[in-house]
């Protein structure tokens, strides 16, 4: 349309540049076809060359009807000519191509990245969704003992363990819940296992949160006091000490954990505490997935202390 007011002297102008826009296309679906439709790229190259140089010849003589004074001619002045103009079209073709593939990769892209989002979904589900029954086996002999004994403390254990399966079982299944939800989550399976474990452990604990609305994954922690009551159930004596620290300031979290250890103990451990539970692995590959790169979590035991450190920037 732009030529209509350029003055140019062939006719049917509009008509010229249609022909022309259609014989530049042909390259760029002929790149198309290098590099997208043909396996067998080097079998297809001369059947490929060979249309180009047909293309470039039908262009040459579709192209002396707008402008016959110069006549149809294949000297080696014209081709030369306009086969400069064809590798000029490839260029434009070569951006297609460019841009064609982006579009494809970005597609791509899009699809891996929805695919790696339902398979981490599905990960997180499976990771944060199981319950340890050898915590419920004994919570329930506990409550049962309580029972028979007929002490006042026998609603308030049902309660807190209702409580405690509640939210393993709905707060469980959210993606993030208050941080408030979770400390009393903590401390009601603390006071059902201290109510357990009677006189063996001694829990001290200390929490400093500045926002208890702050959004967190539920569950995370759960693994790690589980952990340290498995042990310290272990020792032999009294009052063996349980040091959980809870700290949230600026959304900055950090959660120390500490409990007696004694060195190849795991081998005594009950076959029910090492296989059920949500465990330490899975809460790795929560943190992993949860916080790729703003989560630092250390764990040592040694010194007969095992102890966990874990800092999460929310």
């Amino acid at each position: 349309m732009l030529s209509l007011t350029m003055g140019f002297e062939y006719k049917d102008s509009i008509w010229h540049d249609i022909a022309e826009l259609i014989f530049n296309m042909i390259p760029a679906y002929i790149l198309y076809l290098w590099f997208f439709k043909i396996k067998q790229k080097w079998y297809h190259f001369i059947l490929l060359s060979l249309l180009v140089v047909f293309n470039i010849v039908l262009y040459m003589y579709i192209d002396n009807f707008f402008h016959p004074e110069n006549g149809f001619s294949l000297d080696k002045r014209t081709i030369i000519k306009n086969a400069t103009r064809f590798i000029s079209d490839g260029v434009f073709g070569l951006v297609f191509f460019a841009l064609f593939s982006i579009k494809q990769l970005y597609k791509k892209q899009q699809e891996i990245n929805e695919i790696s989002g339902k398979e981490q979904k599905a990960q997180l589900r499976l990771l944060k969704g199981q319950i340890n029954p050898h915590f419920l086996f004994n919570t329930l002999n506990t409550i049962y003992a309580s029972a028979l004994d007929k002490e006042e403390k026998t609603p308030e254990l049902i309660l807190k363990l209702a409580d405690n399966f509640r939210y393993v079982l709905n707060e469980g299944q959210k993606n993030k819940v208050p941080l408030e939800k979770e400390v009393r989550h903590l401390k009601d399976y603390i006071n059902l296992q201290q109510e357990r474990l009677s006189n063996k452990v001694n829990v001290n604990w200390k929490e400093s949160i500045d926002n208890y609305d702050q959004l967190i994954p539920p569950l995370l922690l759960i693994s790690f006091v589980e952990n340290a009551f498995k042990y310290s159930s272990m020792m032999t004596g009294i009052n063996h000490n349980l040091n959980i620290k809870i700290r949230l300031l600026k959304n900055d979290f950090i959660f120390n954990c500490e409990n007696p250890y004694v060195e190849n103990t795991d081998k005594e451990i009950d076959s029910d505490w090492v296989e059920s539970g949500i465990g330490i692995k899975n809460t790795k590959k929560r943190l992993e997935l949860l916080f790729p790169k703003s989560h630092q979590l250390i764990i040592d035991h040694s010194n007969n202390k095992f102890k966990i450190d874990l800092h999460i920037k929310l």
